[in-house]
């Protein structure tokens, strides 16, 4: 009899499910929980072994997570299990300038106020939120989970798609997805190829705690080499994402503890009062990458898999999250009509719905980050103006605010809170 307690681990053996998932990040297991509430039987392949997903520790890694984004994780039975550990992002204070030298007079103020339906949203760390789904999975009869394996071939033919993994064991489903990221074997085994380009930048991550408490406001300051987000933690602790042109990123991340510090702190300024390091510091190359399909024979891809797109707007998860809710409500209705849900009239729903907005996404974080990472007299002088006036107009911050909270376009009905 199966532990409760425990995920199902199956190996050596040829195993049939509706769904295989390939990827055990994030976007992968809140599809897993939202199909096999629906009814599906869901099988999740995870290259990690679930121990080390487990027991990770704090190490400075935190989500920003949009408003619609926390109401799916409500409706798939997650929010409850992290809810105690987030943090509510309140204000977001948008400002322009150089490190040392103070903000501009310019700037953009959002107030969670200037709309109905609470918080912007909420920084969750990622060991709560992986800890969350991990207990959820573990919970779900429909759900199975195959942990410390990789997929090594896939094979779809008329009726389904076939995985051999490095075991040797083989798993079938009528319908594979990846959700393997940026580099996603899944795609490349499929044959569909990828769009992009490197920014030259790389992300400095890490969390601080401060002397003086955030209220809830997230900060963006625009500095010539990229953007620094100071995001609000719970207690006198901040998330820190802090872009930089590689080559010095590279030369600030190598710097002992105290020296990097101080070169974080002319840009962070002392408004928090003093500041000091939290768990492990991390870089990440930054650039944009669409695949050039999001669909194939019985396959379709998720968040990274589909797009990777600068963190300017802290829009990764969510944008893989609104995938999510979208392919499950489209494999959903399509198996209530009786359809096949590996067909590619199926599958074009899910592309059609989502590649326009991920696409329009990719490319404003794109146009924002080159109009702001950069020193040019004319261009800061028209940005400024431009943040001036967003922020003197009651209409554009509201439409700015409800955008930021995730509220904005043909939301699937989890990101609604409802049931598909």
């Amino acid at each position: 009899m199966d532990n409760p307690e425990r995920p199902r681990i199956l190996r050596g053996m040829e195993q049939k499910t509706d769904i295989l998932i390939v990827g055990g990040g994030l976007n992968g297991p809140a599809l897993a929980l939202a199909l096999a509430q629906t009814g599906h039987s869901v099988t999740v392949i995870d290259a990690l072994a679930e121990t080390v997903r487990k027991n990770a520790a704090f190490d400075g890694r935190a989500y920003a997570l949009a408003l619609a984004s926390q109401r799916l994780l409500d409706a798939i039975g997650v929010w409850e299990r992290v809810a105690e550990h987030a943090q509510p992002m309140l204000e977001i204070k948008v400002t322009d300038g150089h490190a040392g030298a103070g903000p501009s007079p310019f700037f953009m103020h959002f107030d969670h106020a200037e709309i109905e339906e609470g918080p912007m949203g909420y920084m969750v760390e990622d060991r709560h939120l992986r800890r969350a789904f991990l207990d959820a999975l573990a919970e779900e009869k429909g759900i199975t989970q195959i942990n410390g394996r990789t997929v090594v071939a896939q094979e779809a033919d008329a009726t389904g798609v076939t995985l051999t993994l490095d075991d040797g064991s083989t798993v079938t489903g009528g319908l594979l997805v990846g959700c393997d990221g940026r580099r996603s074997g899944t795609a490349a085994r499929a044959g569909i190829k990828r769009t992009g380009w490197d920014y030259g930048q790389t992300a400095l991550v890490c969390a601080i705690e401060h002397d003086l408490p955030h209220h809830g406001i997230a900060h963006q300051f625009f500095m010539p080499p990229g953007p620094l987000a100071i995001l609000p933690l719970t207690g006198n602790r901040s998330s820190i994402v802090w872009s930089e042109r590689t080559e010095a990123a590279l030369r600030i991340n190598a710097l002992p503890e105290a020296e990097y510090l101080q070169v974080l702190r002319p840009r962070f300024g002392d408004f928090l009062g003093d500041i000091r390091l939290q768990g492990d510091r991390f870089t990440y190359p930054l650039s944009l990458t669409i695949a050039n399909s999001f669909i194939g024979d019985r396959m379709a891809l998720v968040g990274d898999a589909a797009h990777g797109m600068h963190p300017i707007a802290g829009q990764g998860l969510n944008a893989g999250l609104r995938d999510v809710g979208a392919l499950a409500e489209v494999l959903t209705l399509a198996g209530r009509r009786g359809e096949d849900i590996g067909s590619v009239l199926v599958l074009e729903r899910y592309q059609e719905w989502r590649r326009f907005d991920t696409a329009a996404l990719a490319m404003a974080t794109d146009v924002f980050n080159k109009l702001f990472s950069n020193d040019n007299p004319l261009l800061r002088m028209g940005r400024d103006i431009g943040m001036g006036i967003v922020g003197s107009l009651p209409g554009l911050r509201r439409g700015f605010v409800r955008e930021a909270a995730g509220l904005t376009g043909d939301l699937p009905k989890l990101l609604q809170g409802r049931s598909i």
